[in-house]
């Protein structure tokens, strides 16, 4: 585990044009002052591995709700964060379009332009270089080279999609800094992967002017499965990994091994062995808080009316237990994913799709050019690229 010692050296720019052969980078830093409405609860930050297994198993037990039982109230959660982004545009000079894409829990920024293999599984590659959108990428409220602060009480959902929204006015009021500044885009797309997917679910749903188009990857409407994810995990204290342990306080949780992090994001026979121990190495963990506040964040129904796209690995586990095509015989429903329409009844544009035997990870595995010409065929085909 550890930050991204490898991560992006340097973002820059924005915006989608036509087609592009390079990109510029540039690492920003992102003041935000936010505020949010956090949840209070009655627990004991785990101090040990001990107590975190214990806290997997309270969370895991069926037919209960554990964050329901130590959820004492809820307190206002206000402060001024530095947020560490990279902004990359292509090397021809901006476009229309500014992509934020924001990562889900285990991983960073970099899970969006991830240098393995010569950076052979770069999203922001396709995105920048292939179809001229600029991206800007960022590390979740709490994770990697972002502020960190306490995990039960402060470092929740509500207080991460708050710093997604500042961002994204932000972006919308061209007070981006560095090379972002002063840059005008004619569309700001949000692209989430699972937790980063909820995040983005979230904004469009309390503020649908803040986005033209939600990419929603590793993402479906059944929380049922959060069990598989949370015991597949094998979840230990921070303080225990050697290589994370100086970065973060005790609170903080890491996959426990490589086989853990296969079980949650890689799919039996889909992926390089190598990429897999890529990704335990350069992980990045998950906070209690936002175990406890993760599936409130995903509810009520969304008036977005932009175009939405959910597109999850065919053996998701923790949004489909291992089978989206698995719908109890249900005639009407294509995918689990596919029930997500559902909570979009103003979307111009609602596309669901299934990525064949790709798990949840899906931009580490073999079929991530799928997933990622998809998503970009996508916003071509609704004026967003």
């Amino acid at each position: 585990m550890g930050a991204f010692s490898t991560l992006l050296s340097g973002l820059a720019l924005a915006a989608c044009a036509s087609m592009a052969s390079a990109r510029k980078c540039q690492n920003i830093t992102i003041p935000v002052s936010i505020s949010a409405r956090n949840g209070v609860f009655n627990v004991a930050t785990p101090q040990n591995n001990i107590d975190v297994t214990n806290l997997m198993l309270k969370m895991a037990k069926q037919e209960s709700n554990y964050t329901a039982e130590v959820l004492t109230g809820y307190a206002t959660v206000s402060g001024d964060y530095e947020l560490a982004a990279t902004f990359c545009t292509p090397d021809k000079g901006p476009g229309k379009t500014l992509q934020i894409l924001t990562h889900g829990v285990g991983f960073d920024r970099g899970y969006w332009d991830i240098p393995f293999n010569n950076y052979n599984y770069s999203y922001v590659e396709t995105a920048v270089d292939q179809y001229g959108c600029a991206t800007l990428s960022w590390d979740r409220l709490g994770i990697a080279m972002s502020e960190h602060g306490e995990p039960v009480d402060e470092i929740q959902s509500f207080l991460e999609i708050a710093a997604l929204k500042a961002v994204t006015r932000l972006a919308r009021t061209q007070k981006l800094p560095g090379e972002a500044q002063g840059r005008h885009f004619d569309k700001i797309v949000h692209v989430g992967h699972s937790f980063g997917s909820i995040q983005s679910y979230a904004l469009a749903r309390d503020e649908p002017a803040l986005s033209d188009g939600l990419i929603l990857t590793g993402f479906s409407a059944n929380g049922t499965f959060l069990p598989f994810f949370q015991l597949g995990g094998n979840f230990v204290s921070v303080t225990s990994v050697p290589a994370a342990a100086s970065q973060y306080v005790a609170g903080y949780l890491a996959a426990g091994n490589p086989s853990a992090l296969q079980t949650n994001f890689f799919a039996p026979g889909a992926f390089d062995p190598a990429s897999l121990d890529f990704a335990y190495k350069t992980g990045q963990p998950v906070t209690v808080g936002e175990l406890f506040t993760i599936a409130g964040a995903a509810g009520g129904v969304n008036k977005f009316p932009g175009p939405v796209l959910v597109i999850t690995g065919e053996r998701d586990v923790p949004f489909c237990g291992g089978d989206c095509l698995a719908t109890g015989g249900n005639p009407s429903l294509a995918s689990i994913p596919a029930a997500v329409q559902n909570a979009f009844p103003a979307s111009r544009r609602f596309e669901t799709f299934i990525v064949p035997g790709a798990g949840h990870g899906l931009n580490f595995e073999y079929s991530k050019d799928i997933t990622y010409q998809h998503i970009s065929q996508f916003l071509v085909g609704n004026g967003l690229a």
